[in-house]
C-alpha cells in the first residue's frame, strides 16, 4: 500500500498542467472590466443585445420585482409568470408547440439527450457535435455511433442497420468552430424513413437564419415537425442566459417528469427570463437584424479572404480563420487584442480537426468603421505578416 501523504494526492494535476503548457493548450480567464471600449469580435451576442437599453433594463426590473434568483427547482419554487411566458413565445416564434427553459442552453442538452434516449436505444450524432450533446450520450447509456461531419449517408445507413427499435439522430444546426451549416432538410428525410427522430441543437441559428431570425429547424420546413426537437440558448442572439428546448408537447412534459438537469436543477433567473423575453420581442419588432448579423459575416470573410488568409463560408454569423498552429493562435488573437479588437482563439483539444482558429462573431451592429477596424487588424497581426 502507498505510504500516506496527503499532500501528493493531486501532484497528478501537476503533471498534466505542464504537459498543457508545453503544448501551448493551457487555459486563462481574462476578467473584462465594466466600460471595456474593446471592439468585440468573440462574444456569441450576435444581435448586439446584451447591453440594449430595453433587454438590460427588464432584466434590473424583473429582478427588483421577482428577487435576484429562482430560488429554487422550477417544480418547487423556480417557476414564475416570466418562465410562462417565454416558454410560450419562444414555441411560437419558432413554430413549435411547446417549450421548456433550463438555467443554461448545456443544462438543455443534457436533457435533450439523456431524456429522450437510454440503454436499448441508437443515438446516430454528427463527430462535430457540441460538447454539451457528447455529455449528453455519454449520460444517456444507449448505443452511440459517431458519423463524419454532415454524412447523410452514413447516417442514413447507420439507422437502416441499427438493431434498436428507438433512435435518435443528433447534430447542431451551425457548428459553432467554422459556421458551417447541417443538412437539415436531408436528415429529416432519412428519419422519416427510418423512424428516427431528430434533435438539432439551433443555438447558433436561432436569431440568425431565416429572413425574421427564427432559426435553422424553422428556415428548413422542420418546424412542427412530430419527430423534431430543438435545443436553443437564450445567451447567443437572446443576449441573456439560460437555454429551452422546443418540440411536441408531449415530448416538453416528458422532459418535466424525466430531464434530471430540469427537476434537480435551480430555475433560471427571473431577470435572465426577462431579459431573453424583452430580447425576443425586439427581434420580433426588427426582423433585419438576423440579416444584417448574416451580411456583415459574409463582408468579413469576403475581406479577409481577399486579404490571403484561409477563412470559412458562413452561414450564419460565425466566421473562423485558420491559424498555422496552436501556438500562433495564442500569440495572433493577442495581438489582436492588444490591438483593441478581441477575438476567439479555438484550437485544441477544443477541435476535434486539430486545427487552430480564430473565431469571430460577426454581430448585427457592427458598424462599417468596425468592420475595416476589424480587417485591419486582424491582417495586420497575421502569422508572417
Amino acid at each position: 500500500m502507498t505510504p500516506s501523504n496527503p499532500d501528493a494526492v493531486f501532484d497528478w494535476i501537476d503533471a498534466r498542467a505542464q504537459a498543457r503548457q508545453e503544448a501551448g493548450l493551457a487555459r486563462q480567464l481574462r476578467p473584462r472590466a465594466a466600460g471595456w471600449d474593446a471592439l468585440d469580435l468573440a462574444s456569441n451576442d450576435y444581435l448586439g443585445l446584451s447591453r440594449d437599453k430595453r433587454v438590460a433594463g427588464a432584466a434590473a426590473a424583473a429582478a427588483l420585482k421577482w428577487g435576484a434568483g429562482s430560488t429554487g427547482s422550477r417544480l418547487v419554487t423556480g417557476s414564475t409568470e416570466l418562465h410562462t411566458e417565454l416558454e410560450l413565445e419562444l414555441a411560437s416564434f419558432c413554430g413549435m408547440q411547446a417549450a421548456l427553459v433550463f438555467s443554461s442552453g448545456f443544462m438543455a442538452n443534457l436533457a435533450a439527450v439523456a431524456a429522450l434516449t437510454g440503454p436499448g436505444t441508437a443515438i446516430v450524432a454528427d463527430k462535430l457535435i457540441h460538447a454539451s450533446l457528447i455529455d449528453g450520450t455519454r449520460l444517456s447509456k444507449a448505443d452511440v455511433a459517431v458519423m463524419g461531419h454532415c454524412d447523410v449517408a452514413a447516417v442514413t445507413k447507420a439507422l437502416a442497420t441499427r438493431k434498436h427499435e428507438r433512435a435518435l439522430v443528433v447534430t447542431d444546426s451551425v457548428f459553432s468552430v467554422d459556421g458551417d451549416l447541417a443538412p437539415l432538410s436531408e436528415l429529416s428525410e432519412s428519419c422519416g424513413k427510418h423512424n428516427a427522430a431528430l434533435l438539432v441543437d439551433d443555438a447558433h441559428g436561432f436569431g440568425v437564419i431565416g429572413d425574421e431570425g427564427k432559426g435553422a429547424v424553422h428556415d428548413a420546413g422542420l418546424a412542427g415537425a412530430p419527430n423534431v426537437v430543438m435545443t436553443v440558448t437564450l445567451s447567443k442572439s437572446l443576449g441573456a442566459q439560460g437555454g429551452a428546448i422546443l418540440g411536441p408537447r408531449r415530448v416538453i412534459k416528458h422532459m418535466i417528469d424525466s430531464a434530471r438537469s430540469f427537476i434537480f436543477d435551480t430555475g433560471l433567473a427571473p431577470g435572465s427570463a426577462a431579459a431573453a423575453l424583452t430580447a425576443l420581442r425586439v427581434l420580433k419588432e426588427e426582423p433585419q437584424l438576423a440579416g444584417q448579423a448574416r451580411q456583415n459575416a459574409l463582408e468579413l470573410t469576403d475581406r479577409l479572404t481577399a486579404a490571403g488568409l484561409r477563412v470559412s463560408t458562413p452561414t450564419a454569423a460565425v466566421v473562423s480563420v485558420q491559424a498555422p498552429s496552436p501556438e500562433a493562435a495564442v500569440t495572433w488573437a493577442n495581438d489582436c487584442r492588444t490591438a483593441g479588437v478581441v477575438v476567439g482563439c479555438f484550437r485544441p483539444p477544443s477541435v476535434p480537426d486539430q486545427i487552430s482558429r480564430l473565431r469571430l462573431t460577426a454581430r448585427a451592429d457592427l458598424s462599417t468603421a468596425d468592420l475595416d477596424r476589424a480587417v485591419d487588424v486582424i491582417t495586420r497581426t497575421a502569422p508572417g505578416r
